[in-house]
């Protein structure tokens, strides 16, 4: 139990039903649509479409999105793929004669055709109660009669000031009268939610095929991208099997490739040969095992993990039990790695639900543009702001995220789910690019080895390893980082908080919920 003298708050508990995302008026339409007779995937679609507008920086319909979802909370956990992939023009060699060595991070180039309206869709249709026209409805009207700033929105949005100037779309719907919006200040989408209308009249068409999707397809094409129309009309998801690895007792399911979610079941798999529980959950000793075991992990994603569509992901091999003793007996307790290569990693902004309905579905949910505000590219019409997530491709002949014709990218964004004797325990998430399997891994080992309720799990300090330097944040006790600085780690202080995150904690005996959501972001959970 936390002490109720010291900054915090409590978990939220309820009985019925929970949402928690990383924006109030996301949870509060989530709620809505459950209260409204609407069941998780329902609520989980209108809190994405919610902060599709009022987040604009970290998601949108220009994105993509994953998802794991167990029905009524017991049996298979079902995966989908809402990830977008390259134009069929976009050969590596292409870029190579132009002058490329990497994929840019902004412009035309790093966009991929968004996945996230035609996994809407498709996730409605097969599991919700209501369809795509409710579950946009709020959306419609905070993008129509405006949204009010939330207070970590305007610090990002901040920090997009030149991307978005350097776009005269952006620029006119994102810095009005010139400036960034501050918090508290009133903000509209009046032709997002013209685009918006439409798909909520006519569904996935509406925006693969017809003005809309002509609208970004001329605008990606003005400015040199190789995207055609018949790119976005071609765009659909999948339902593929999770991957998963046993951890303490309980059953961890993440995405498989392309997504990066195999890195945090790596992670757990290394850790799980230490006895954890025995450490200060906040010293050095804990923080340098996740820090190790991350960069062993992080070394197996960039050198494996692409799309299996176009490339073999030896995943049973880099899941087994016999890879992880092999991995674990690398790490020294007492000194870092020193022949390990530079992790070139870095944070994006994305966003994450959680919901569980009164029939314990249970629904884990994240999507994004990837960069803030993705690739700075915006629809002249639509007002829709598409991702950069190609910037996540390689150029080098040899790699297995190598561009290719259709090919998705690997990517960073992961919903995690935790059973139990095959019932759904945790929908969860934990945002933050480059950061999440790390992220992942320091929530679920904060609850499972050191007791902690999940917003204490939430809460508590983080570190974060990239560029060869562990960033802390402010919250790591001194003594934590004067004992990795001992241990050989470069340390420097996190100038952003690593990441955000909810959870849906689900109590079969009691028949109860649990909610948390990070400080870290504006957001909250609520139940009922």
């Amino acid at each position: 139990m936390r002490d109720f003298q010291l900054p915090g708050r409590s978990p939220v508990r309820a009985t019925e039903a929970m949402a928690a995302t990383s924006h109030p008026l996301a949870t509060l339409a989530a709620v809505e649509m459950l209260r409204s007779g609407g069941n998780a995937m329902d609520a989980a679609v209108c809190a994405a479409a919610v902060q599709a507008v009022v987040e604009p920086q970290s998601t949108g319909i220009g994105g993509d999105c994953f998802v794991l979802y167990c029905p009524n909370g017991q049996g298979e956990v079902l995966a989908f793929n809402g990830s977008g992939r390259a134009p069929a023009a976009a050969e590596a060699q292409w870029y190579l004669d132009r002058g490329h060595d990497e994929l840019p991070e902004s412009g035309p180039h790093a966009v991929t055709v968004p996945g996230a309206i035609d996994a809407w869709c498709r996730l409605l249709e097969d599991h919700g109660k209501k369809g795509i026209d409710a579950a946009l409805a709020p959306a419609i009207r905070y993008a129509e009669q405006g949204y009010v700033v939330q207070d970590r929105v305007a610090f990002d949005w901040a920090e997009s000031a030149a991307l978005l100037a350097a776009d005269e779309h952006a620029a006119r719907i994102f810095l009005p009268d010139g400036k960034v919006p501050l918090a508290g200040e009133l903000h509209r989408q009046l032709q997002l939610a013209d685009t918006l209308r439409i798909v909520s009249r006519r569904g996935r068409a509406g925006f693969y095929e017809g003005e809309v999707a002509d609208d970004m397809v001329s605008r990606l094409r003005a400015l040199g991208g190789l995207h055609s129309l018949e790119d976005f009309a071609a765009t659909k998801g999948d339902y593929v099997r999770p991957v998963g690895t046993s951890y303490r007792g309980y059953d961890i399911h993440q995405m498989p490739p392309n997504n990066q979610g195999l890195t945090a079941l790596i992670m757990l798999n290394v850790l799980s040969g230490f006895s954890l529980d025995s450490l200060e959950p906040n010293g050095a000793e804990r923080f340098h095992l996740e820090i190790e075991a991350g960069r062993l992990g992080y070394q197996d994603r960039d050198n494996f993990i692409g799309d299996q569509n176009h490339v073999h992901v030896p995943v049973e091999q880099l899941l087994s039990r016999s890879h992880a003793d092999q991995l674990r007996a690398e790490i020294d307790p007492a000194r870092a790695m020193t022949h390990l290569p530079r992790l070139e990693l870095q944070p994006s902004d994305t966003v994450y639900i959680s919901v569980v309905d009164r029939d314990r579905n249970a629904v884990s949910f994240i999507n994004s543009t990837f960069g803030s505000f993705g690739s700075g590219v915006v629809g002249p019409r639509t007002g829709v702001v598409l991702q950069n997530r190609g910037s996540s491709f390689r150029l080098a002949a040899d790699h297995p995220n190598r561009i290719a014709p259709g090919k998705r990218p690997m990517h960073t964004i992961m919903p995690g789910m935790v059973t139990a004797k095959g019932r759904a325990i945790m929908p969860f998430g934990v945002m933050g690019g480059g950061y999440q399997p790390f992220g992942h891994v320091h929530l679920l080992t904060n609850m499972i080895d050191f007791g902690m309720d999940p917003q204490e799990a939430l809460d508590a300090p983080r570190v974060f390893y990239r560029q060869n330097t562990v960033e802390a944040e402010r919250g790591v006790p001194a003594d934590a980082i004067a004992g990795l600085r001992e241990r050989g780690h470069q340390l420097s202080i996190a100038t952003e908080p690593h990441g955000g995150g909810q959870l849906v904690l689900i109590d079969w005996d009691k028949g109860t919920l649990t909610g948390a959501s990070d400080p870290r972001k504006d957001g909250c959970a609520l139940g009922y």
